[in-house]
């Protein structure tokens, strides 16, 4: 099975994840996540995919992030509008995201993971 690895390059967390997917022979197509930001309709399947709440979603610790004053928004925005917020740009979106058939992996958090390789 092959995923989508959406990254930014210059990502420490995304370069890191990178690494453990080639060396642990997992088949990848990566993909520039601010150069082809996915869209309303790919975000939403993601979600769906999940089973995670749509605020994970969200970059919390980006600077642009924190300039459109998200908190409030996540908080009482419904997710229908919240999804059209995060494909307008690439940078509010949490990364990397790991995308399977089934499954879509939010951040690297390198135990979760490891399910990957069973």
């Amino acid at each position: 099975m092959k995923y989508l690895f959406l990254n930014y390059p210059k990502c420490s967390t995304c370069i890191k994840a990178k690494k453990w997917l080639e060396e642990n022979g997992i088949e990848f197509e990566s993909r520039h996540i601010v150069e082809n930001n996915p869209t309303k309709e790919e975000l939403k399947e993601y979600f769906k995919k999940s089973n995670q709440p749509i605020k994970k979603f969200f970059n919390t610790s980006g600077i642009l992030y924190r300039e459109m004053n998200l908190k409030e928004k996540v908080a009482k925005n419904n997710e229908d509008e919240l999804l059209e917020i995060l494909s307008t740009n690439g940078m509010l979106v949490k990364r990397p995201l790991l995308v399977g058939e089934d499954s879509v992996m939010i951040g690297f958090k390198e135990k979760e993971w490891e399910n990957l390789k069973k």
